[in-house]
């Protein structure tokens, strides 16, 4: 079952080692450090904590050397079972150019995270070809639901998705494809790079946080004059948090402007997914083939033949 679903990917055992890095953004609090380290131990594994995460420099976790010499140092390391970066904010798509992709061919192994994480992912699909995870960053709160979700991927490799329960049909079909996509921002600021998302066939996962209704509008607008879009065969909607100062009524609604997104590109759109900045969050295997059914509101993983 594992690898009809994950491919090369194995499953994570208690006394795993993960690695914890910070590819991106600052981690200003070393409280999240300590919590990252018990997320790790408390689903048994055994947590090593690279040597710069509590680097900074500006707005990233230390310079672009300290951050890829962490990265690349797990991606060589035999002794590393699975890599989970501590946050997201900003900085990942900096180090594209030299990630050791050769290692990670020669011996795939989980890379966990998701918002600025996309970049990574995105990277290692065009590269590598393998499955990554959109999932919690190590750094937060694990909730019941999202600790579930996260031990069906990473241990029991069985189907960490399903039914949607606030899911919303916003253009009707079912669709198989690949996992692919993560955050908006990204995707989008990724397309025109050769670590571009893989569009051709997929079934898009998009989620963001902070962005206004204008952009996202935009940004959606890109996908479509790109003809990124209209290569997928689905679209799956997680969270759209809205900038927290943000009074104005938006003309648009954020499922109105996926419902429109949907119908130019021809392809089913389900919203309101468990995944993005929220605290539920399904843990989804980029990379792995799925079904998306957007009148059972569900996302299910489909075994390799």
């Amino acid at each position: 079952m594992s690898t009809n679903i994950f491919g090369s990917i194995r499953p994570l055992d208690r006394g795993s080692r993960v690695a914890l890095v910070a590819p991106a953004g600052v981690v200003w609090d070393p409280i999240h450090i300590l919590r990252a380290q018990e997320n790790v131990r408390s689903l048994g594994w055994t947590p090593l904590t690279g040597t710069h995460v509590t680097s900074a420099f500006g707005y990233l976790a230390g310079r672009d050397t300290e951050r890829l010499h962490d990265l690349n140092s797990a991606l060589a390391s035999d002794e590393v079972d699975a890599i989970w970066c501590v946050r997201g904010g900003y900085g990942a798509m900096r180090l594209l150019d030299d990630i050791d992709y050769e290692s990670f061919r020669a011996n795939p192994r989980p890379l966990i995270g998701f918002s600025d994480i996309t970049a990574l992912h995105s990277a290692l699909h065009q590269r590598c070809s393998a499955v990554t995870f959109h999932a919690p960053t190590a750094r937060g709160p694990l909730s019941d639901f999202s600790r579930a979700s996260f031990r069906r991927a990473l241990v029991e490799q069985s189907d960490p998705c399903g039914v949607a329960a606030n899911g919303r049909e916003l253009r009707p079909g079912r669709a198989r494809g690949r996992l692919a996509g993560g955050n908006l921002a990204l995707v989008c600021a990724l397309l025109g790079t050769p670590f571009a998302t893989k569009f051709e066939g997929a079934i898009l996962v998009l989620e963001d946080i902070g962005e206004a209704v204008y952009r996202i509008d935009r940004m959606l607008r890109q996908l479509l004059l790109a003809g990124a879009l209209q290569q997928c065969a689905g679209l799956v909607a997680g969270d759209f948090r809205l900038p927290a100062d943000d009074d104005e009524t938006p003309q648009q609604t954020i499922d109105g402007l996926l419902a429109e997104a949907a119908d130019k590109a021809d392809i089913p759109c389900l919203a309101g997914a468990p995944f993005g900045h929220i605290t539920d969050q399904w843990t989804i295997p980029l990379g792995a083939i799925a079904e998306l059914d957007t009148a059972e509101k569900s996302v299910r993983m489909v075994a390799r033949d």
